[in-house]
């Protein structure tokens, strides 16, 4: 084997995230961080919520079963305007998915975010947040609706 071939090999090895891109994973103990300092201060270490806070556990993945609810997540004001860059974002988010949504995620999983759709959807964050859950969750309960009658 040549030594270029060996340098590449080990190179996979030990950084397959630079040489993937930064949607190739989950870095479990960074995404925690991240929702530690930017997120439970409101979504509480559990994401039960607090106060008027939307709790996220066992409710997140309901907001993937639409379009305009996957959007949602990234466009409500903590996200949009995070400290977090695209990527970091989109970690969190996956990270917070994985580890919150529970029972209302879909058996079919989901398809995990990525810096180029948080970038673009970050870039038109929500103003009237009240007005556009409720009528993200009227959604989300015509599609359950029309599924259980399916």
């Amino acid at each position: 084997m040549s030594r270029r071939v060996a340098i590449f090999l080990a190179g996979l090895l030990y950084c397959p995230a630079a040489l993937l891109g930064s949607d190739a994973g989950i870095n479990e103990a960074r995404a925690k961080y991240h929702y530690q300092m930017f997120c439970q201060g409101c979504h509480t270490p559990d994401g039960a919520g607090a106060n008027a806070v939307p709790p996220l556990k066992d409710f997140m993945g309901y907001f993937l079963r639409s379009q305009r609810g996957r959007e949602f997540m990234v466009r409500v004001p903590g996200s949009a305007t995070s400290k977090l860059d695209d990527a970091e974002l989109a970690e969190v988010l996956n990270w917070s998915i994985d580890n919150f949504a529970g029972s209302s995620l879909s058996p079919d999983g989901y398809a995990p975010y990525t810096a180029a759709e948080v970038g673009e959807l970050r870039t038109r964050p929500l103003q009237e947040i009240e007005n556009h859950r409720a009528a993200v969750l009227a959604e989300i309960a015509a599609i359950d609706q029309q599924g259980a009658e399916s």
